[in-house]
């Protein structure tokens, strides 16, 4: 794995803090639903990034959310142009992040293997 570029840290970090404003005050489309920039990942030479999306709501919605953000991504990259004092914006590409979902079904996942174990020690008792 490469190492870790504080600089494209850093303008990934400004990009997530300046996207997440964008969308939420200038993208004003209704199939748009709660979306939060989850995570930005700019490559070394900041040509590209790929831009994590968190949706509420039910996968469908999250997939128009990730649509619409797609299709908004030629603006968004113009915006943010204007923020950023660098030399090329790189080009966006969101993706949906589905990290919290993942997280809620592993938690409940071990809930039930617990709840699964005190159930069979209460039986063997």
């Amino acid at each position: 794995m490469p190492r870790e570029f504080p600089r494209t840290r850093r303008v990934g970090e400004q990009m997530q803090r300046e996207l997440a404003a964008l969308i939420r005050d200038d993208i004003r489309d209704p199939r748009l639903g709660m979306a939060s920039i989850s995570a930005v990942e700019v490559s070394r030479d900041l040509s590209h990034a790929k831009v994590y999306v968190s949706v509420l709501g039910n996968d469908e919605k999250a997939t128009a959310s990730v649509d619409v953000l797609n299709n908004a991504a030629g603006f968004l990259r113009h915006k943010l142009g204007k923020l950023l004092h660098i030399r090329t914006i790189p080009v966006l590409r969101f993706h949906l992040d589905r990290s919290l979902q993942e997280g809620a079904r592993m938690g409940a996942l071990i809930n039930e293997a617990i709840a699964s174990d005190k159930h069979d020690t209460d039986e063997g008792e």
